[in-house]
């Protein structure tokens, strides 16, 4: 018969990730190590191979289980009886506040992403691009002909070029935090939604759009057609 997981067993790969999180965001994927991570998460070498085997898995854990907690957020923000502008307002609200309690995991999944391996880094982006249609759709919903105009996921990005960068400028304990910002970003999107002119935007190819930068380059936020 197979022998079942020790007790903590889930609450010890929860901080362990925690630990490379930390690591990963402060001094980069390829500058930490795993004896790294077992100092920082109180274990030794061997211990920390019983849970995750290699560098890789760490990654992959860390990236795929914030941009997991990312798409489950959209849609159960989707699913709330909610009107076009209140739904894009809370939904603004709790992703913002996602990243506040994850800001050294949603610093990985924006710098180092790239380094995943092929299989883990589809998986991964799949789950942001779902993350932007829903988006992208309650951003249409407010104003329709955005995305009769295919622009909708466009204005989108630039929403999440506002929000995903924040942990670059953001100290913790100023005079505003992730709460008082999230109507802040909300208000300042809606109330220039209306000004864009759609007689000036043209799309010239259908375009692919995601969370995180197209090619390596941290502090990029890229459209990649």
């Amino acid at each position: 018969m197979a022998r079942g997981r020790a007790r903590g067993y889930d609450e010890q790969c929860e901080s362990i990730l925690a630990r490379a999180s930390e690591l990963f965001a402060r001094q980069g994927y390829h500058a930490t190590s795993m004896n790294q991570v077992a100092k920082a998460a109180g274990l030794s070498k061997a211990t920390l191979y019983h849970y995750y085997a290699h560098k890789d898995a760490l990654l992959a854990h860390i990236a795929d289980d914030h941009v997991s907690l990312l798409q489950t957020l959209v849609t159960e923000v989707r699913a709330l009886p909610l009107a076009p502008e209140p739904m894009f307002r809370e939904m603004v609200r709790r992703i913002v506040a996602e990243y506040a309690d994850a800001q050294h995991a949603h610093r990985v999944l924006t710098e180092e992403v790239k380094f995943l391996q092929a299989p883990d880094r589809q998986r991964v982006l799949d789950k942001e691009r779902a993350v932007v249609a829903g988006f992208a759709a309650v951003v249409g919903a407010v104003r329709p002909e955005l995305a009769q105009a295919a622009l909708a996921r466009p204005m989108t990005m630039l929403l999440f070029g506002m929000i995903n960068w924040m942990f670059t400028w953001m100290k913790p304990g100023g005079a505003l935090d992730h709460a008082a910002l999230a109507p802040m970003v909300a208000d300042l999107f809606l109330g220039g939604l209306p000004a864009v002119r759609l007689g000036e935007a043209v799309l010239h190819e259908p375009t692919t759009l995601r969370l995180t930068p197209a090619e390596p380059g941290p502090g990029q936020q890229r459209i990649k057609a």
